[in-house]
């Protein structure tokens, strides 16, 4: 025989492009959730309201809501 038991290429080497297939599978399962859960919040509102809700959450001091509401307004 031609020293792989006859088994040829395609099984001898068939599992790497089966490990290949079902990476390449596995990343695009990935990619899909990964785009619908990155979906933008900010979509339709603008600069000044997000300010104001980062404001309102606590994630930003009174000082800096009011300089950069000056640098939006501006």
């Amino acid at each position: 025989m031609n020293g792989l038991n006859g088994m040829g290429w395609g099984m001898g080497f068939g599992w790497i492009f089966g490990l290949i297939f079902l990476g390449i599978f596995i990343w695009m399962i990935f990619r899909m959730f990964q785009n619908n859960n990155i979906s933008n919040p900010s979509q339709g509102r603008s600069a000044l309201d997000i300010l104001k809700e980062n404001y309102a959450n606590g994630l930003i001091s009174k000082e800096e809501f009011e300089i950069k509401r000056r640098d939006i307004l501006s």
